[in-house]
């Protein structure tokens, strides 16, 4: 007794690696020695391999023949496979499995049920006659990196369907069924009867309804009045087959890559192939859930099936009588039904079909079965509660670190092509994409006439003002908010004339019968606003230190005398030519100055430096003090008589370089290589003839 406490308080829940593996040991552990127990692979669906749980998502087409199944396959790779063949006549009379492999071949079935890593092992059971005439095809596409497609025989119609094919095929489809993810019924629009072998075939996948999907092939042979008229019998013909209260999706389009004659169905066959596609391009991401799924609905049938052959074991007789027992007991399955559901609180839709029950009791002897074993059903039960319970909490984990991407290559490509020929490129919101003129320009002289009437202040309009013409559009008012959002760029709760050709234009965008878009995309932003908007989104980096530069070494200058005022002098028209003042040549100024005495101004090209006080004039900019001191070296044509000499600095003032423009603080100025040094030096001369003459004498350091 305490060993067993003990055992008890040790069990620890099982940790898996991932969502599959634990799927595995989770039926091997809980689930198949029930099914083992009652029969239960004798009477619904053989055991699970773990090829089963391995396989890729696989994607089964159904439908009578020559209604495109073949030709929809090549759409899909846009390429042939092995052994593919179309015609009108009934030309595909095997099921072939398409799958991806490096090197394009084919697998005939007998090879492909002993393959211990495939899924397909349990298919023997039908025979040769049946595998015969299944093979797969291995080819190299990118396509069939993420999915299988299986390819079905044409379903006969008429006298046709009376030639027995040499195996259970509506056995073969339900195997096939119970193990796909999506089965597509595929509808001709000139063949919309379902002859009786069809309708075996779709009767056969009661019970995965979630997983069908019909789709109206070559549609574009028929006219929009008589295309009308063809999807509302094909509505009709359905209903009387799938007995599902709810109206089935059906796609319509035509899978080839020929032109359509007419071309009013184009768009409808173009949204319609990108309904289909986005929902076979999400099979990739979905395909553990639906495994995880379907071992949930194959553990509650294997429950109820335990229920059914212990209850048909305890009505049986010990002794006599076991043959009429037997009998009584499966005409009168259905009051067993209901006993059943009264006990166990289960729901009829968990049974299994009643005709299809009662045809695999008449073959076995009751007597064999085995009574209820209540501990297989509470490792059942612990299985549903516990275990599936901390699988599907690791499955958006697992989906995280798989990051499993959507089906890409062939016909997939077209669902997210960028192309200008893409799926809605250049309409709707993408219209004017990649253009260079902003696309609301070509009816914005519309719209500024309703701007201007709004009477706007300080060329803008406020709310009120704006709404009263943008409900004019009837739209919701929801919308009208999201369009308002989108075009307050500069959300300031009021609309300039280009905010507002902008609230216009996606108004439009919205009557004529397309999306509006999350956050309004870069080519529909006013040219007037995108210099802003790029910038409010845009990382500064830190301000730039200045670098240092180095100091450069100066030579010993001449000694600066005090500022002396200089007056002009007026000179005759004669010596006006030896006035004359340029950079190549020294120029030379007369002034006034009495003849002993003279003064000497230093003047450098070099860049003078902060701490250096003098009467100096630079040719240069000047980097330290940020601003310049500039010196006219010409004389104007018009007045030559006299001249101001404004280049002397006072060395006492600073203040006079502090005053000059400062040069930005972002601009980082380079200095360039320092010249030789040289010093310029004003000279007077007393002439014979009087008067004074000044000139520049240039004199290397």
């Amino acid at each position: 007794m305490l060993r067993w406490l003990t055992k008890e308080q040790e069990a620890a829940p099982e940790t898996f690696s991932n969502v599959t593996d634990g799927l595995k040991k989770t039926y091997r552990s809980s689930l198949l020695p029930l099914e083992e127990a009652y029969d239960f692979h004798d009477f619904h669906s053989p055991r699970l391999e773990d090829g089963d749980f391995d396989a890729k998502p696989m994607i089964m087409l159904v439908g009578q023949y020559s209604t495109g199944k073949t030709t929809f396959i090549r759409y899909l790779l846009e390429r042939d496979f092995p052994g593919m063949r179309v015609g009108p006549e009934p030309t595909t009379d095997c099921f072939t499995v398409v799958c991806h492999g490096e090197k394009d071949g084919i697998i005939m079935g007998n090879a492909l049920v002993v393959e211990p890593k495939k899924q397909y092992r349990p298919l023997s059971k039908y025979g040769n006659a049946f595998l015969n005439r299944f093979q797969a095809c291995m080819v190299d596409s990118p396509v069939l990196r993420g999915i299988t497609i299986v390819d079905t025989p044409g379903i006969l119609s008429g006298e046709k369907q009376r030639v027995d094919r040499g195996y259970d095929f509506t056995g073969v489809l339900e195997w096939f069924a119970e193990r796909v993810d999506r089965i597509i019924l595929m509808f001709d629009a000139h063949k919309l009867d379902i002859s009786d072998e069809f309708r075996r075939a779709i009767e056969a996948f009661r019970g995965h309804d979630d997983k069908i999907r019909i789709v109206l092939n070559k549609a574009d042979m028929v006219d929009h009045q008589q295309l009308m008229r063809v999807y509302g019998a094909l509505m009709w013909s359905l209903g009387k087959v799938l007995m599902t209260p709810e109206v089935a999706r059906v796609y319509i389009g035509s899978f080839w890559d020929r032109p359509h004659p007419h071309e009013l169905h184009s768009r409808l066959f173009e949204d319609e192939e990108q309904d289909l596609f986005r929902d076979l391009q999400s099979l990739p991401r979905n395909a553990t859930l639906r495994k995880l799924n379907d071992l949930i609905k194959r553990a509650r049938l294997a429950k109820v099936h335990a229920y059914i052959i212990s209850s048909l074991r305890k009505d049986m007789p010990s002794m006599f009588g076991k043959d009429g027992k037997k009998k009584e007991l499966i005409k009168g399955l259905s009051a067993i039904y209901e006993q059943i559901q009264r006990e166990h609180q289960i729901s009829p839709g968990d049974f299994p079909d009643i005709k299809k029950m009662q045809e695999c009791l008449a073959n076995h002897d009751f007597t064999k079965f085995n009574p209820l074993k209540p501990r297989l059903l509470e490792v059942v039960d612990k299985m549903l509660a516990e275990d599936i319970s901390r699988l599907m909490g690791q499955i958006p984990h697992e989906e995280v670190i798989k990051a499993p991407s959507n089906l890409h290559g062939g016909a997939f490509d077209g669902v997210e092509d960028q192309s200008p020929f893409g799926y809605k490129k250049g309409e709707g919101i993408d219209a004017g994409h990649g253009e260079p003129e902003w696309i609301v320009n070509k009816l914005k002289y519309e719209y500024d006439a309703k701007f201007e009437s709004l009477g706007p202040i300080n060329g803008k309009v406020s709310g009120e003002a704006a709404k009263s013409e943008m409900v004019k559009s009837k739209l919701p008012k929801p919308v009208l908010g999201k369009i308002w959002k989108l075009a307050d760029i500069d959300k300031d709760g009021f609309l300039d004339m280009d905010e507002f050709a902008l609230a216009m234009h996606l108004i439009k965008v919205k009557l004529d019968g397309h999306d509006l878009p999350p956050t309004l995309p870069d080519h529909l932003i006013p040219p007037s606003k995108r210099q802003s908007t790029l910038s409010a989104f845009t990382v500064r980096k830190p301000p730039m230190t200045p670098v240092k530069q180095p100091t450069p070494v100066e030579g010993p200058r001449t000694p600066v005398k005090k500022r002396v005022p200089i007056p002009p002098v007026k000179t005759d028209s004669t010596q006006n030519d030896d006035l004359s003042l340029n950079k190549e040549s020294s120029p030379r100024v007369e002034n006034g100055l009495p003849e002993d005495e003279k003064s000497s101004i230093s003047l450098e090209n070099g860049l003078p430096q902060e701490e250096h006080i003098s009467t100096q004039v630079s040719h240069d900019v000047s980097q330290s003090n940020g601003g310049s001191i500039h010196v006219n070296d010409s004389l104007s044509q018009g007045d030559q008589n006299s001249h101001d000499l404004n280049s002397v600095v006072d060395d006492e003032d600073p203040t006079e370089v502090n005053d000059l423009p400062q040069v930005k603080e972002e601009l980082t100025i380079h200095k360039p290589p320092e010249p030789p040094k040289r010093t310029v030096v004003l000279k007077h001369k007393v002439l014979p003839e009087g008067g004074l003459r000044s000139y520049f004498e240039t004199c290397s350091d």
